[in-house]
């Protein structure tokens, strides 16, 4: 089979699904199955449904009927006069909503996350199976959280591979052409769960890896894999290979182009990934396979923002050993922090982190019972793979100070403070 992801950006009018049709009558729709993220910037509008319904706000029901309204706009310019059908199935899924947050009794957040912000993925995925039966491509929709199922960790759920490959098993006939939601599973008991930020990539490397899929491609905004984020950086460089090595470095550091748990199951049956344009869809992009290290080291940057640096010292200014080092990191995974890059000297460490969770408050709280802590909000974390003298000063012409520079023998990182 072949698996083809759209992203949110991809799909976020009626313009960019009729695209999808092209790409379909141009590509062929036997033996496919189409992941789908949230149309746009719905994920974002959801999440404030979220936020309004913690803070128990009187804007609930208006980000609620935001979010409709946003659809049923789509809904309008894809079918005119045709619309109904759709729209009874989208203001179904908004009772449904609606419903959960009336008979909700638990009061955790990441568990209400996964419940609201899913709605998302099935929105989007409804409205594109019943367009492309509405212009004659059979299509049949797939509850992903029939097939993917997880433990309960909300919002970064673990996949129980051995499960979800018997339920996909059971559930896709090869020959079909599906339309299945990215990000979301489900766990045992049936809960919502969803695979992180960007989790709709790594939905589409599940279905390819356990379907055996010939390639699996995503369609983005931009031509490929870029040497860095056209947002921040006037000139790129697209480039047409590379390795399933160099590309999972590149996830590891934060580039936003693939996601980190996206490559490892491809790698293991080596399935090609194809980075694709959906605008030039005839160009081939960029495409991740084995052995296509970079031939020319051309220097790739990749930004993290809003991160957070905390240095630590003791408060006896005794060594930074070992005993101390296991307790950060136990407090750290305690706090749910990722962390992006550490340095320590004989009485002091930093460590630059993401704070996903917002809870950072309660980390340093823990942390100053046996340290000295400096922190340092809303940070960029600059990565450089191939770092040269050019794309060093890139750097420092952007920065106002550094607090800390780490190099490798390939890799420079630098944590500037605005």
């Amino acid at each position: 089979m072949k698996v083809y992801k759209f992203g949110g950006a991809s799909i976020k009018n009626a313009d960019g699904i009729k695209n999808v049709v092209k790409i379909l009558e141009n590509y062929g729709t036997d033996k496919t199955l189409i992941v789908v993220s949230a149309i746009g910037k719905t994920t974002n509008s959801l999440e404030k449904v979220v936020k309004h319904y913690i803070e128990k706000s009187e804007n609930l029901k208006k980000s609620i009927a935001d979010v409709l309204m946003d659809h049923m706009g789509i809904i309008k310019d894809l079918f005119e006069d045709n619309s109904k059908l759709v729209s009874t199935i989208i203001n179904d899924l908004v009772k449904k909503l609606e419903n959960f947050l009336n008979t909700n009794k638990s009061e955790n957040y990441n568990f209400i996350y996964d419940q609201v912000v899913s709605f998302g993925e099935l929105f989007s995925s409804n409205i594109i199976n019943e367009y492309l039966n509405f212009v004659g491509i059979k299509s049949e929709l797939l509850d992903a959280r029939i097939c993917i199922k997880t433990d309960n960790y909300y919002r970064d759920a673990n996949l129980n591979w051995e499960f979800t490959k018997k339920k996909m098993i059971n559930h896709i006939k090869p020959k079909k052409l599906y339309v299945t939601q990215g990000f979301i599973g489900s766990d045992n008991n049936n809960f919502t769960t969803t695979l992180g930020r960007e989790g709709s990539d790594y939905s589409a490397a599940i279905f390819g890896y356990i379907l055996n899929a010939n390639e699996v491609t995503i369609w983005k905004d931009v031509p490929g894999v870029l040497n860095a984020d056209p947002k921040y950086f006037k000139k790129t460089t697209l480039l047409d290979n590379i390795s399933y090595t160099e590309a999972i470095e590149f996830a590891f550091y934060g580039a936003s182009v693939i996601h980190p748990k996206t490559l490892q199951p491809l790698q293991r049956k080596e399935i090609p990934l194809r980075v694709r344009s959906f605008i030039d869809f005839h160009k081939n992009g960029t495409i991740v396979s084995k052995g296509n290290n970079l031939i020319q080291k051309t220097p790739c940057y990749i930004i993290k923002k809003n991160q957070i640096l905390i240095s630590l010292s003791a408060l006896d200014f005794s060594f930074i050993v070992e005993e101390n080092i296991s307790y950060i990191f136990s407090v750290l995974h305690k706090y749910q922090m990722r962390v992006e890059l550490i340095q320590n000297s004989a009485i002091s460490f930093s460590v630059c982190i993401s704070d996903k969770y917002n809870r950072v408050e309660e980390l340093s709280k823990s942390l100053r019972s046996k340290f000295k802590l400096k922190i340092f909000k809303d940070v960029t974390l600059y990565t450089i793979r191939y770092f040269d003298l050019n794309s060093l000063n890139e750097i420092n012409k952007n920065s106002s100070k550094i607090l800390i520079e780490q190099r490798t023998k390939e890799t420079l990182q630098v944590v500037i403070e605005k």
